[in-house]
């Protein structure tokens, strides 16, 4: 089953390269963006049918190693959830 863990920066805590994104998207004239947020996509093949065990093995992967939860959060979609 195909599984996507999007990892991005709490609230409140500081993102040097979301700011920078920023910073350049002004420079470039795009003067409507207030603020960048910048995270990161893992794309998964995880074998199983039982949807709500494999999210859970997913969401134990990102609270382990994928995302270091002091500082970041994450989401866990399925492939039935992504839009193709």
């Amino acid at each position: 089953m195909k599984v996507e863990v999007r990892v991005y920066p709490k609230e409140g805590v500081l993102d040097p390269q979301g700011r920078a994104i920023a910073s350049a998207l002004e420079r470039l004239g795009h003067r409507s963006v207030s603020d960048v947020r910048a995270g990161k996509i893992f794309f998964l093949d995880l074998r199983g049918d039982d949807p709500a065990a494999v999210e859970a093995e997913a969401r134990r992967m990102a609270e382990e190693l994928l995302a270091n939860t002091v500082i970041e959060g994450y989401d866990v979609l399925l492939e039935t959830e992504r839009e193709r």
